[in-house]
């Protein structure tokens, strides 16, 4: 009678060259909350607590990135309008948000994305491809890539 081994079939390890390239459009968000330019700052604020993001892409009708706005960006608006006594409502998202953003190209690795995250204290980065907004890539899909790609050869 011969050995017999418990041990299960093993799977057959792939090689690094046949690695996934773990690319951001894999880790990105699609289904984005989005703000228009002509919004008032308070519906953004509404948005912002309802569905507890700290902020989000603006974009025109065509889908075409035009801007990001942020918490921060509502908070300085809140502060000048108590300070100036000027009501909020007639304020929009075209006068407070953030015009020259910075975007991720979806076919980055994401340890590189990572690397774009420590150096510019920026907690998202929209991807763009053709002019439309297509994802987003926040610090949280990094870190879950990371959690989920655990056990990988991360090269």
């Amino acid at each position: 009678m011969g050995i017999k081994s418990f041990q299960g079939a093993r799977r057959q390890q792939q090689s690094t060259t046949e690695n996934v390239a773990f690319k951001v459009s894999d880790f990105m968000s699609r289904d984005l909350i989005t703000f228009k330019p002509e919004q008032t700052v308070e519906s953004v604020i509404q948005t912002l607590i309802k569905n507890k993001i700290s902020g989000g892409p603006v974009v025109n009708e065509s889908n075409e990135l035009v801007g990001v706005i942020s918490e921060g960006d509502c908070l300085k608006q809140i502060s000048e309008s108590r300070y100036y006594n000027m009501p909020m409502e007639q304020h929009t998202v075209e006068n407070r948000m953030i015009k020259n953003v910075e975007t991720i190209d979806g076919n980055m690795n994401v340890f590189d994305a990572a690397n774009r995250f420590l150096e510019s204290k920026i907690r998202r980065f929209p991807i763009v491809q053709d002019g439309k907004l297509v994802g987003q890539i926040s610090q949280k899909d990094i870190l879950k890539a990371a959690i989920e790609l655990k056990g990988q050869n991360w090269k």
